[in-house]
């Protein structure tokens, strides 16, 4: 994820900061492989953390003379990161020492048997019984109860709005909308008032996988009266459920009226990496429903450099559907660092996670990618707010949070929402994308762990 994987150039943290990198496969046949594989995504959106690697493999190495760490970067979108490294996962061969996980795959990977549980290491390091903030943890435990990742940031979601386009649309811009039909009626009249600006983005398309289901379609739901996803004391996915339908609707509405991007756009690959962030920059779209770390798109060094962005952009929460308790929705996610169950240098893996998630270097990555600190004694870095004046927003809406579900099976049902959303991106009718939804979970999870909500 995407979030979910997926903030301030690195450059400027890799200057005020020293870091150290990650490295390649080691042997499963022994426990003391010299070489070490670091597996993470880079691509042009994301440079931050290739930089970051290679200043972490640096430190690493000079704390662990004859180890090296063999930097493996994956050059591709949050989705086909996921899939091309849970390839490399299958052979011990091409399976990663150390690699770049999603806090949503957690379970699922843990379940494949392709991470190896850490609790034994994390009871020997001081930092993680210190200083990572406890709720942050869950983020790396499996339903097993056992711990198989270290968070390196969380998050928060909400909407970013440009007050310049709100203020010739006659719109607040101190805006706070109360309900879904308040966010529709400011797309409506940007639309109304000026029709070269696009009213507002959110991720939609198959293309934007977890991002659709995780930042639009669950931000949606949990939003309904319906609440959930899954029925934590009854044990249940709940699907079909008249809240998600209704989040499908809001998708229909946003189609039909032209209040967000095309879809040609949606499908687009490309589109929201690259050009919505540009657009947003020169001020061609209104507002957008999205995560806390696109600053890092919009400071030095990201793919839409924008001097004026923290003046010219609002944040506000999104609210619920109809204006109902608690009044607002966000999730959080997360990147994680997680150790391969095939590795032949476990000790080395960890000291690598470690090297890599002290309180420098993660105050370096969570400065660089616009995440909210998962460690105590990095959530005052003044580095944080001055970089990203945003933050401090951000951060309160943690107060409220939600997360996805941590299970095994949560990556399937995602995929099944990302294809019920789709549908609906390109024309499909959001009552028949809700039933088969509802069909594809059942098979998925099994029909007695389904409930109707």
């Amino acid at each position: 994820m995407r979030a979910r994987t997926i903030a301030a150039g690195l450059a400027v943290a890799a200057l005020t900061l020293p870091l150290a990198a990650c490295g390649g496969g080691g042997d499963s046949s022994s426990g003391d492989a010299k070489t070490i594989k670091i597996v993470y995504r880079n691509y042009s959106d994301f440079p931050q953390m290739d930089t970051f690697m290679k200043e972490v493999k640096k430190q690493f190495e000079a704390a662990n003379p004859g180890i090296t760490a063999q930097l493996t970067p994956v050059s591709s979108l949050d989705s086909d990161y996921l899939a091309k490294v849970q390839l490399m996962q299958r052979s011990p061969s091409t399976a990663p020492d150390v690699l770049f996980e999603d806090s949503f795959n957690v379970n699922a990977d843990a379940a494949a048997g392709y991470l190896l549980p850490i609790d034994d290491y994390l009871a020997k390091w001081p930092d993680w019984n210190s200083q990572f903030i406890p709720t942050t943890k869950q983020a790396g435990k499996a339903v097993d109860g056992k711990t198989y990742a270290v968070p390196m940031g969380t998050d928060s979601r909400g909407l970013w709005f440009n007050k310049d386009i709100f203020a010739k649309a006659g719109l607040p811009t101190d805006w706070q909308p109360k309900t879904w039909n308040d966010v529709l009626d400011a797309a409506r009249k940007i639309k109304q008032t000026q029709p070269d600006v696009e009213p507002m983005y959110l991720p939609l398309g198959k293309p934007a996988a977890e991002a659709m289901s995780m930042q639009t379609l669950e931000m949606l739901l949990y939003g309904t009266p319906t609440k959930n996803l899954y029925d934590e004391q009854a044990g249940k996915w709940v699907a079909p459920s008249k809240g998600f339908q209704d989040a499908l609707g809001y998708v229909q509405t946003v189609m039909k009226e032209n209040l967000a991007q095309t879809a040609a756009q949606a499908e687009d690959t490309q589109w929201a990496q690259t050009q919505m962030p540009l657009l947003m920059s020169q001020g061609k779209i209104g507002f957008m429903m999205d995560g806390g770390w696109y600053a890092r798109y919009w400071q030095d060094g990201g793919v839409a450099p924008w001097p004026n962005w923290s003046k010219t952009l609002g944040t506000t929460k999104f609210p619920t559907q109809n204006g109902q308790a608690p009044g607002n929705v966000t999730l959080s996610g997360g990147w994680t660092l997680a150790v391969g169950a095939s590795t032949g240098n476990p000790e080395a893996s960890m000291k690598f996670i470690e090297t890599a998630l002290n309180k420098e270097n993660s105050a370096s990555i969570d400065v660089a990618c616009s995440w909210l600190p998962v460690r105590e004694d990095v959530k005052a870095d003044p580095r944080l707010a001055a970089t990203d004046p945003t933050e401090p927003f951000w951060s309160s809406l943690v107060s409220f949070t939600r997360y996805r579900p941590t299970l095994a099976e949560y990556p399937q049902v995602s995929n099944a929402m990302d294809v019920a959303g789709d549908s609906v991106v390109n024309g499909g009718d959001p009552a028949q994308a809700a039933q088969q939804w509802a069909k594809d979970v059942a098979k998925a999870v099994g029909s007695d762990k389904v409930k109707t909500g």
